[in-house]
Order: structure tokens, then C-alpha cells, then sequence
């Protein structure tokens, strides 16, 4: 370690190590300090379940926004598997189990699936309506994503040239998007599976004014101009050891096991103040790219002791973590709004098999292959949004179910493959922070009854008895709140997006031709979800952030 860098980069997550290759790749000096053991932040792999050799993606499962374009300019090599269904609904009609199925691969499926539903192709061809907004979108916004931002008003200009961009621009940026989607879909649950994309991770509703479930529901169909959302073979671990690997080919120097304990971002040259976590026997931690050791990190970071005080000084400084985070470290106050707080439940489970479904048009293997959406009716939303508005747990809780062992199963060992292991991981939807703040413990615990509740009435036999079970008797199954998240991540109030997902274009005159990583101090910058147009496993604010240090230099 040298006493000066050219940048040094606090936090080794993916949009850290991917400005780090930027910035390495352009001659300058990098130095990433990373808190935790290994790389990768909430874009790891880890072996939650010792007992079995089976790698979960603890936090982030899915990749949809990471653009092409930084795979290619870094050499990166990911292999992003296609899902073959793309999502399934179950529902009751008439005292009968059926399910709503969507295929990535086939249309027809999909359309007999709909029509089975409703009774008629009239839904199904408005569906197409409908996304035909978000792909135009798509289209005109996505290759801006990697460019300063344009402005408002020269963003709706782009769209003001045909019918249907304007129809887009106005269902998608000007309305609510309970306004279009109650304009063009007629059935409740078809509505309800269409406005799930706008809820993940927010506390919101349709018609809500602030309209940041327009800005939620965009971040889920824009990635790379197809919103398809694929699973990263050899699971988020995969990703994390790609990038790490591209960085340290690109010159970044790494330190993990690092406590921040100061920076300076008021003089010209940033100076960092930090420890170095140590084994007992004096011997420094082993790093683990993207795989952390067996048992998670927290167990692994309470063993170990900190050594002296080091400090490091660099030209410019990139965060990346939270501006809650960055307010602590500067002494200032943060304000933040309150569509901030995060709204999410996660269910991490590795399972003996799957489970088996009341429908018995589609097995298992198809009804879990693509996202399992339970208690996801549109009104039904509506009511678990307002009752846990009211400080209480939604009585049917609406969630999310994912299987990538369908897709991707070498994140399993060769003999849990043959026995027929499965890892599943349920997202919760309307579990806001504010439920979780007096009792994390209790309410953590009924909300996991909640949840598996959910799932177990489509379910013939409940989803507990396919758990597999540790040594020592108990199930492998782990819960997350949002404060276990904020605990975990340091992610505000355990928003999945560090804050409020934001618009894809400068809303405010002085944010026009910026970055969106810009702070109020010089050469400090956000390189993490937490910069404009952050959020979700993308890259795109560690591409911009690099981006923004080389045009300093230039200047």
C-alpha cells in the first residue's frame, strides 16, 4: 500500500470494482477499501447454510440493467442465462386451481395462458399495448444511461415524434401508472402482475403522487432495451470474482477487512483514515472474491482484532455506499425523502425438492422456473399497502419467488444436484422499515409465517416440510428484514436502491449535462446506488463516476 492514489474508491462492491477497472484502464492509481472479507458487497455468493455446499445469492439474484456495453468494454466474461418462463401467477376460478403463465421463448404459451384466464385474446393483445410503452421508452432512453444527463424537456422533445412516444412519455413520466394500467388491462390480476415491477423494493401504489412507482416500474423494463431479467451462471458470485478479476488486471489495489475511521473531502487532497482487521494470531484475513467464507461474514468479522491507524491520501475520493452513510463520515445532516424507505422481505431457502402445486396443469419445474408471484391481485395490493400504512402486517401478503437452480444449478455441489436440491429466495412486498423498527425480532418471525403462508395456499404439501435441515436439526431457511439489510448493507432504512430509484434524465435545471454522481464536495463523487440513476445490480453508476474523474483530469 502506498501513502497516495490517484483515487481511492471506499467500498468493493460491483460499481466500485467497475470504476476501479475504468480508472485503472486509463493509467491512474486505484486503491478500493472494502469493510468486509471479501469483494462484492450485496453481489456475492455465500454458503448460508454450512452443512451444504451450495452457494446462495444472499441479496441481489437477478441481472437485467448491467449494460452490455460495460461487459464489453471490460473484457468481462458473464454468461446471463434466459429464464424459459418468465413468470407465473396462480389463482382460483370457479373453486378451480389454475396459474397465469408468461413464457420468455414462447408467445403462444403465453397467449393460451391469458386467454384461459379471461376467457378472450382481448387482454392479451392489450398487454402488448401496453409494453409497447415501455420498450419505446426503452429504446429512445437506455444508451442515455451511460451519458450526462439531458435534460427534461429535451428528454420529451425525443418523444414528441410519433403517436405511441407520446403516449409513452405521458403514461410513463406524466401520469401515475395506475392511470395506464387501468386504461388498457381490464383484469385484476393481469393488472396486479404488471404493477408488481413498480412496487419491489418501494413502499408505494398506483395512483401514489409522488410517482416514484413509475421510476420503480422503469428500472424493471428498460435493461439493455429489453428489461429481460436473466440469471448470472455460477450465481451473483460469478459476477463479483468477473469484476474483481478485471480490476485487479486493470492495476486497483484492494484492502478488505478495512474500518473507515475518517475522511477528510474538505481540502484539496482527500485523506482516508482507516484499520486493518486482523486474525487473533496477528496473521491478516483470508479474501474470498465474491464467495465469503462458510457461515456469511458476520460470524468471520467478529473474530477478528483491528490493528494501528492508517491513513492514505488521493485527488479524488469514490463512494460507494449510501449518502446516509457519506452524511455521518462529513458531520452533516441528511435529509432524506421519505419514499426512501426501503419496503422488502427477503427469504432465503435451500430445499431436499420441490414442492408440489394444487394446479396440475403445470409442474413444478415450470411454475418455479421463472418469478412465482403470490397474493399479487391489484386490489389486493391495494389493501396490503394500506394496511401495513397502518403499522400492521398485510393479513395475505404479497411476494415473489425465485428458483435459479432451474436455470443455473451449478451453484450446487454434484451430489446435491442428483438428490434434487433447489435454492428458492421469496421477496416480500409491503414490509416497510417503519413495521420492523420496535421489534425487529417478533416481527421478523411473523412476517416469515406470513410470507411462507402465502406461498403454502398454491402449494400441496407447505414449503417448511422441503426445507433441508443442518446437523443440528434446524431448517435451512434465513429471513431478512429491512433493518437486518440497513444493518447488513448500511442501505438507508434497507431500501434495495440506497434511495429512491430516479428518473432517467436531470430533473433540475443545475443537474443537466452532470453525471449524477456529482457531491457538494469537490472531487468527491457517488459511484454506488446511491448516484443518479443508481440502483440494482447495473454498473452504470460506476461507469459514470469514472467517467466524471476523467473528464476532471482532461479539463
Amino acid at each position: 500500500m502506498k501513502s497516495r492514489y490517484d483515487v481511492v474508491i471506499l467500498g468493493a462492491g460491483h460499481n466500485g470494482l467497475v470504476a476501479a477497472s475504468y480508472l485503472g484502464r486509463a493509467g491512474l492509481s486505484v486503491l478500493l477499501l472494502e469493510k468486509n472479507n471479501y469483494i462484492g458487497g450485496a453481489t456475492t455468493s455465500q454458503r448460508l447454510f454450512p452443512d451444504y455446499d451450495a452457494q446462495l445469492s444472499r441479496y441481489a439474484y437477478l441481472v437485467s440493467l448491467f449494460p452490455q456495453k460495460i461487459i464489453r468494454d471490460l473484457g468481462l466474461n458473464l454468461e446471463l442465462r434466459r429464464r424459459a418462463i418468465a413468470s407465473c401467477t396462480p389463482y382460483v376460478n370457479h373453486g378451480q386451481h389454475g396459474a397465469l403463465v408468461l413464457s420468455n421463448l414462447e408467445q403462444e404459451v403465453s397467449r393460451r395462458s391469458i386467454v384461459d384466464l379471461t376467457g378472450s385474446d382481448a387482454e392479451c393483445e392489450a398487454m402488448k399495448k401496453f409494453y409497447d410503452l415501455p420498450r419505446v421508452f426503452a429504446e429512445q432512453v437506455w444508451d442515455s444511461m451511460l451519458e450526462p444527463l439531458v435534460p427534461k424537456e429535451e428528454m420529451a422533445r425525443r418523444f414528441n415524434v410519433d403517436a405511441i412516444s407520446r403516449e409513452a412519455w405521458r403514461s410513463l413520466v406524466d401520469e401515475p401508472l395506475g392511470n395506464a394500467i387501468e386504461r388498457y388491462l381490464r383484469n385484476d390480476l393481469v393488472r396486479g402482475l404488471v404493477f408488481t415491477d413498480a412496487k419491489i423494493g418501494v413502499f408505494t401504489y398506483p395512483h401514489d403522487p409522488s410517482f416514484v412507482q413509475n421510476r420503480c416500474f422503469l428500472y424493471h423494463l428498460i435493461g439493455n432495451k429489453t428489461g429481460e431479467w436473466k440469471v448470472p451462471v455460477g450465481g451473483m458470485g460469478a459476477v463479483a470474482s468477473e469484476l474483481e478479476r478485471a480490476a485487479r488486471k486493470a492495476g486497483a489495489e484492494t484492502l478488505t477487512n478495512v474500518d473507515v475511521l475518517a475522511i477528510d473531502v474538505k481540502t484539496k487532497t482527500k485523506t482516508v483514515e482507516f484499520e486493518i482487521k486482523e486474525n487473533a494470531s496477528g496473521s491478516s484475513a483470508a479474501r474470498s472474491f465474491g464467495v465469503p467464507p462458510s457461515g456469511g461474514t458476520d460470524r468471520v468479522n467478529a473474530e477478528l482484532r483491528t490493528t494501528g491507524t492508517h491513513a492514505v491520501e488521493a485527488r479524488f475520493l469514490l463512494v460507494n455506499f449510501g449518502r446516509n452513510v457519506l452524511a455521518k463520515f462529513t458531520g452533516r445532516f441528511f435529509q432524506p425523502n421519505p419514499t426512501d424507505e426501503g419496503s422488502v422481505f427477503k427469504i432465503n431457502m435451500l430445499l431436499r425438492r420441490l414442492p408440489r402445486l394444487k394446479t396440475k396443469k403445470y409442474p413444478a419445474t415450470e411454475a418455479f422456473c421463472g418469478t412465482f408471484h403470490s397474493n399479487q391481485g391489484y386490489e389486493q395490493m391495494n389493501t396490503s399497502y394500506d394496511r401495513a400504512s397502518e403499522g400492521r402486517l398485510p393479513e395475505k401478503a404479497p411476494c415473489e419467488v425465485y428458483c435459479h437452480t432451474l436455470t443455473d444449478n451449478s451453484i450446487l455441489e454434484p451430489d446435491l444436484r442428483e438428490q434434487g436440491f433447489h435454492t428458492m429466495t421469496l421477496f416480500g412486498l409491503d414490509a416497510p422499515w417503519s413495521l420492523f423498527a420496535r421489534d425487529n425480532e417478533n416481527m421478523r418471525r411473523e412476517a416469515e409465517k406470513r410470507f411462507l403462508a402465502s406461498v403454502n395456499q398454491w402449494l400441496e404439501e407447505p414449503i417448511e416440510d422441503c426445507l433441508a435441515v443442518a446437523r443440528d436439526g434446524r431448517p435451512c431457511i434465513e429471513s431478512k428484514s429491512p433493518i437486518d439489510i440497513e444493518n447488513a448493507l448500511g442501505m438507508y432504512r434497507g431500501n434495495i436502491f440506497q434511495n429512491a430509484p430516479t428518473w432517467p434524465f436531470a430533473e433540475r435545471r443545475e443537474q443537466a449535462g452532470t453525471w449524477g454522481v456529482e457531491t457538494e464536495y469537490e472531487n468527491v463523487f457517488l459511484c454506488g446506488s446511491s448516484a443518479l440513476r443508481g440502483g440494482a445490480v447495473s454498473g452504470i453508476p460506476g461507469h459514470n463516476a469514472a467517467m466524471k474523474v476523467l473528464q476532471k483530469i482532461k479539463a
